[in-house]
């Protein structure tokens, strides 16, 4: 990873072009690539100051691998993107949406609209456009105001609560001249929690008989995991996370009830509605379909950096607004020093629950069926991989919905779960972001036989730029998830119903690949594959699936 350095003065005091300064200014930032899209100007200015360019094929991707730099680092790299304007930015509207839906801190630096037409139609304007998936965003049209709009930019991107960042050059302001280099980099901010607001937060929870915490991404980019843990086993509370916070605690603790989408391991289920008071730690507790459904009637204390989450969904009881690290510290330290012990015994409840659902999907785990059951591969690859540094990710749908309860996380941003929206193809992006950002980690992304019809192209992009990642398909020929609304056109016209024979495509774009009919296949391939990928070249498994219509929900 890149230091960040103290800044640079340029030798001589000579003049410097925005581009030169911007692609300095990365540098100085820590940013080691520059995913982009030709034509950018920025390009070639990076590469001369030491940065890495990745070309993608689709800018959806392209925004992807950025979103994966910044995600699988809690933000300590920032992913930067650098689309093409007009078409390129236009075309990187969805990426950038999966970014902001789940909070990531990503720079995007389109290429320039035309002067005095950029925000006159049809003249595409981003500033005006990605306004409401982004968390800033701002023209550059004045040479002066390069440094304060950039520092303004990584200020934005470190500290508060983390999401997209955009600035769109204007006219040929790339090529003029900015003055002596005078940027110095920023530094994260965060702050501290109100001594009252701990009390009272701390009052509500040891009032509680029953308390879960629920934990979010705001853990990990605060890296407050080991504050978490402290708190849990102060309270004797049980963890269940969110999809992004998923790896925020530790999944072989004895408290953990796993990570919850719509599907969850049953301990997540069972805890949260036995519940009388949720703390929900480092989230946003949003109301929406990915997040976990907290029943009404809950007594509800909140920690967020974002002032906007506090009362949004729920009538918040006790309110934390702070950094997640300096607040559980802060709590813990409360507790401890009211010398309360915990009556609950949390530990066996969990391990009861935990065993019972784990007796009842053994059979799913050690399924040899064919066509193949999911739940088996998934295990098989969490048993190869267990003991190695490994990042994974999924794709939306059926794979996520396998994956989160039967995936271990055991160490922060060893999975890199999302989806509070579902951009069908983004974990291919992320995954190969993760790669280049982690190179010595094994980086895995999971997708069904519809996401990568979306993206599948972009496997090109990992082979050309030895990104060596394993992807694996589960090719079942069917949209298994969309039966609803289309009854009959499925009848009538096999509408869901879909094809191909993708060891042949990632084969035809330059990967390693094989197809696996037998599921005692499977570990050998995926032993091949790592070996594979150690050398730089991606590899894709297809696994010929079957139908998946049963999933861990309760």
């Amino acid at each position: 990873m890149a230091a960040r350095s103290e800044g640079i003065a340029e030798a001589g005091g000579r003049e410097i072009k925005v581009a030169d300064a911007i692609a300095r200014v990365l540098k100085d930032e820590g940013v080691e690539h520059l995913v982009c899209y030709p034509r950018n100007l920025l390009i070639d200015r990076c590469v001369e100051a030491g940065l890495r360019p990745i070309i993608c094929r689709q800018e959806r991707v392209g925004a992807g691998i950025a979103d994966g730099i910044s995600r699988s680092t809690n933000g300590s790299q920032i992913g930067v993107f650098a689309p093409q304007g007009g078409p390129g930015i236009e075309n990187s509207f969805s990426g950038v949406s999966q970014s902001f839906s789940d909070g990531i801190p990503l720079l995007v630096l389109p290429g320039p609209a035309p002067m005095g037409r950029s925000h006159t139609p049809p003249t595409f304007s981003a500033v005006d456009n990605f306004a409401h998936i982004t968390k800033w965003g701002c023209e550059l049209d004045d040479p002066a105001r390069l440094w304060e709009l950039m520092r303004r930019a990584f200020h934005n991107l470190y500290s508060g609560a983390t999401g997209p960042v955009l600035i769109e050059a204007i006219g040929d302001i790339t090529e003029a001249e900015c003055g002596e280099y005078a940027y110095r980099p920023t530094h994260r901010v965060r702050s501290a929690p109100d001594p009252e607001a701990i009390r009272l937060a701390a009052d509500v929870l040891l009032a509680a008989k029953r308390p879960v915490i629920q934990a979010g991404q705001g853990i990990l980019f605060a890296g407050a995991t080991a504050e978490l843990v402290r708190v849990a086993e102060l309270l004797q509370a049980p963890v269940l996370t969110t999809n992004p916070g998923k790896s925020s605690f530790p999944e072989d603790h004895p408290l953990a009830l796993g990570a919850m989408v719509n599907s969850a391991p049953k301990m997540a289920f069972a805890f949260l509605k036995d519940a009388d008071c949720v703390f929900g730690a480092g989230t946003s507790l949003s109301r929406v379909n990915w997040a976990p459904k907290i029943p009404p009637g809950k007594t509800i204390v909140h920690l967020t950096n974002d002032p906007l989450d506090i009362n949004k969904d729920w009538f918040t009881d006790a309110a934390i607004l702070a950094d997640a690290k300096l607040a559980l510290k802060a709590l813990a330290d409360e507790i401890v020093g009211r010398k309360h012990v915990a009556a609950r015994d949390a530990v066996a409840e969990v391990d009861a629950v935990r065993k019972a659902w784990e007796t009842e999907w053994a059979p799913e785990l050690t399924s040899t069926e064919k066509p193949i059951n999911q739940y088996r591969v998934i295990r098989d690859l969490y048993a190869l991989l267990k003991d190695r540094r490994t990042i994974v990710t999924h794709e939306a749908g059926s794979p996520r919905e396998q994956m989160i309860p039967f995936w271990q996380s055991r160490t922060p941003r060893d999975y890199l779960g999302w989806g509070k929206s579902t951009s069908l193809g983004a974990g291919l992006g992320m995954i190969m972001g993760a790669k280049l950002a982690n190179p010595d980690a094994v980086c895995v992304n999971v997708m069904g036989d519809a996401s990568i019809g979306m993206v599948g192209m972009d496997i090109e992009t990992a082979v050309r730029n030895r990104i060596g990642i394993i992807t694996i398909v589960f090719n079942n020929g069917i949209m298994a998830g969309e039966r609803l609304g289309m009854e009959r056109a499925i009848e009538q016209y096999h509408a869901i119903d879909l094809g191909g024979d993708y060891r042949m495509v990632a084969a035809g774009l330059g990967a390693w690949s094989k197809r696996i009919e037998n599921v005692e296949d499977f570990a050998p391939a995926a032993r091949e594959a790592l070996d594979v990928t150690a050398a730089g070249r991606p590899a894709l498994i297809e696994v010929m699936a079957k139908e998946c219509t049963h999933f861990s929900r309760y």
